[in-house]
């Protein structure tokens, strides 16, 4: 059964700083391709960034460039993502997201609020 954990979210002011984790079981995590997604009130979820498994693609959402960092640790089967002077439209649900070849797995989403 694959399971993806995502821990790290909370409430942080702007300018702030998270990192979250994402831990994958139940796949072949050094095969797949891993994502960050989000999901704001009233928005469609997008993609936030996304890293290939050999670490030679990666991919970022032009909101969050030069601020947010993916990275994977394949001995931990976790994935994480680096958030630096968080803003205010950083607000979501972020989502995990893993992919190998057609399957496609989500974990269940953890709350980021930047808030003064």
């Amino acid at each position: 059964q694959v399971q993806l954990a995502e821990s790290g979210g909370g409430s942080v002011q702007p300018g702030g700083s998270l990192r979250l984790s994402c831990a994958a079981s139940g796949i072949t995590f050094s095969n797949a391709v891993m994502s960050w997604y989000r999901q704001a009130p009233g928005k469609e979820r997008e993609l936030v960034a996304a890293l290939n498994n050999a670490r030679d693609s990666i991919e970022y959402a032009d909101s969050v460039k030069g601020r947010f960092t993916i990275s994977r640790d394949n001995a931990k089967n976790t994935v994480y993502l680096q958030m630096n002077n968080l803003k205010a439209e950083d607000t979501a649900v972020y989502y995990c997201k893993a992919k190998r070849g057609t399957l496609i797995s989500w974990g269940q989403g953890t709350q980021v609020l930047v808030s003064s």
